[in-house]
């Protein structure tokens, strides 16, 4: 069993950066994907971007890309979202994510993971 716990999120003003954390305790395989969603009140589940445990193969949702960067440190066993540049259409509740690669699949289909954390709130708001 996988735990998940998210942190850092806080209030920002428009333009801001932050850096959301995400401890990571359990077995991840090595065709693992870990990722961050978010989700804003009375929108969908939305992927922001993801990590191939193995590879280091990052993929990030369009509206993000340039703006945002996974990254993880296998040693802390800590997976970060920077997020830089960040706009009030960034504000959501922001859920780290982890699931074994299913051939077919999408990284950004909340369908293909498994494990979740409880989220942390980002808000960008001048």
């Amino acid at each position: 069993q996988v735990l998940l716990v998210e942190s850092g999120g806080d209030s920002v003003q428009p333009g801001g950066s932050l850096r959301l954390s995400c401890a990571v305790s359990g077995y991840i395989g090595s065709n693992y994907f870990m990722a961050w969603f978010r989700q804003a009140p009375g929108k969908e589940r939305e992927g922001v971007g993801a990590v191939h445990v193995t590879t280091g193969g990052t993929l990030y949702a369009d509206s993000v890309k340039d703006r945002f960067t996974i990254s993880r440190d296998k040693d802390k066993n800590t997976l970060y979202l920077d997020m830089n540049g960040l706009k009030p259409e960034d504000t959501a509740m922001y859920y780290c994510a982890a699931g074994s690669y299913r051939r077919g699949a999408s990284w950004a289909s909340p369908d293909m993971y498994t494990s979740w954390g409880q989220g942390t709130q980002v808000t960008v708001s001048s």
